[in-house]
């Protein structure tokens, strides 16, 4: 029997509402950005992020309803974002579930952050266990083996700033406008791998990762050379930076498939979207791991949105995994709760 779900994405500054069939099936995904107020700022603002939250949620879940052409009467059950993220923004659409949840009497999902980020894959391609999952995002660096739907072993974390967060600092210090880590790609591009930047842990015997150590190097780079007056090409700054980051990310995911069988590879997050990790894991799983498929999402689920919470959700709808009306915000929530 096919299952209809309302979903509803807030943990950061995306307000997000999507309709989802079966865990597979966009019937419409509807996302307000909040870029042009954090912009100012260089980062998000958890007060205004809340505030634009209250504003718009409603206004998104009726738009998705549009674009999906249903009613209530189609909807088998709402999914919201738990954690993790900003408490203030997962309130406002944890509260805004719960209140919808209660009014047409449907059931309520809780949905991790990052199993959505994981799950987007699914929008596009069916997921076959066992798999591994590389997660990239804003404050999220880790490696995942689902040995089957919906079980989460993480086994590689970050122990400082994220990959994401490396990235966006870096850009900020470029002077370039926020959010700086799409930006930092697109320099990249045009830039050399001319400056020799370090590549944290790559030589430990671990799957963890650390960038602070990759962002301080390149602080440390720009700032001698302003106190030297030497020019810096922003171009190769940005190219030797991601060059270091890539090769990392790809090394410690090409030993986690020598550990681990799987069937696929699916990267998720934010930085899914980096055209340089795009290319450079899907050459070294050409020559080292043949074996195993490579995923990414479409750009537009690599972003925070709802979609990816309602494919998600849907595993948890099967198995009957509700929650009821004290679901509350878990800001720290790790991929384990799940």
């Amino acid at each position: 029997m096919s299952v209809t779900l309302l979903a509803i994405e807030s943990s950061c500054d995306e307000t997000g509402a999507a309709i989802i069939r079966d865990g597979k099936d966009c019937l419409a995904n509807i996302v307000a950005t909040q870029v042009k107020s954090h912009m100012r700022f260089g980062g998000v603002v958890p007060e205004i992020a809340s505030r634009h939250h209250v504003e718009q949620i409603t206004q998104i879940v009726d738009l998705a309803f549009e674009e999906a052409a249903l009613t209530w009467e189609e909807i088998d059950g709402i999914a919201v974002t738990k954690g993790p993220g900003l408490v203030g923004s997962l309130l406002i659409g944890i509260t805004a579930a719960k209140a919808l949840a209660f009014a047409h009497d449907k059931p309520l999902i809780g949905v991790n952050h990052i199993a959505g980020h994981i799950y987007a894959n699914q929008l596009v391609q069916a997921m076959d266990f066992p798999l591994l999952a590389l997660v990239v995002s804003g404050g999220h660096t880790e490696l995942v083996y689902m040995p089957e739907d919906g079980v989460f072993e993480k086994f590689g974390d970050t122990r400082d700033d994220a990959v994401g967060e490396a990235y966006d600092k870096v850009g900020r210090l470029l002077d370039l406008p926020y959010p700086g880590g799409k930006r930092m790609d697109e320099l990249a591009q045009e830039g050399r791998d001319t400056y020799a930047y370090p590549r944290p842990m790559l030589d430990e015997d671990n799957f963890d990762f650390s960038f602070s150590g990759l962002k301080s190097a390149v602080i440390n780079h720009l700032h001698n050379a302003d106190q030297r007056g030497e020019k810096l090409v922003k171009e190769d700054v940005a190219a030797s930076f991601q060059a270091a980051a890539v090769e990392v990310l790809v090394e410690k995911t090409c030993r986690a498939l020598d550990e681990y069988p799987v069937k696929q590879l699916l990267v998720a997050g934010g930085v899914a979207a980096n055209s340089g990790l795009r290319r450079e894991l899907q050459a070294a799983l050409a020559d080292r791991h043949p074996e195993v498929t490579l995923y990414f999402p479409p750009l537009k689920y690599c972003g925070d949105n709802a979609a990816m919470i309602g494919a998600a959700a849907y595993s948890l709808y099967q198995k009957a995994a509700f929650a009821d009306l004290s679901l509350d915000a878990v800001p720290g929530l790790d991929i384990g709760d799940s």
